[in-house]
């Protein structure tokens, strides 16, 4: 496994981040911090749109803009919503997580009281559909 990622700078990113979340219609703000292995922070709020479902979850916005940035790798990801559950990534969000992280990669999942539930990306998306899949096509 990789090494523990700073926690509370990636809640602290997740937290703020999730403070600009555009959610007009649920009015259920998400925030997203991952750590690249560059070492940055890199963060994403959901943004709604009223063409349902055509808005972007906090964990692809934080995505986004890693690689906006340059970076491909993620070490670590922190999510954290007002739920009394800490919620996880949705299925898409798996898939887009696992396209640029180890198996191994820690997710923590938190509340606004802070992290509560550590996980990994693979534990997420077990037998998650890969590039590798595809060779030989």
């Amino acid at each position: 496994m990789t090494s523990p990622p700073d926690t509370d700078a990636l809640f602290a990113a997740a937290l703020a981040v999730r403070d600009r979340a555009y959610v007009p219609y649920s009015g259920f703000a998400v925030g997203a911090a991952i750590l690249g292995a560059d070492g940055a922070i890199y963060s994403g709020c959901n943004v709604e749109n009223a063409a349902y479902p055509e808005g972007t979850c906090a964990e692809a916005g934080a995505i986004a803009a890693m690689v906006a940035a340059g970076e491909t790798r993620i070490a670590a990801v922190l999510v954290v919503a007002d739920s009394a559950h800490p919620i996880s990534p949705c299925g898409g969000c798996r898939q887009k997580l696992a396209e640029f992280a180890p198996d191994d990669a820690p997710v923590i999942l938190a509340g606004l009281a802070g992290p509560q539930v550590r996980t990994t990306v693979g534990a997420l998306l077990p037998a998650g559909f890969a590039a590798g899949h595809m060779e030989g096509v």
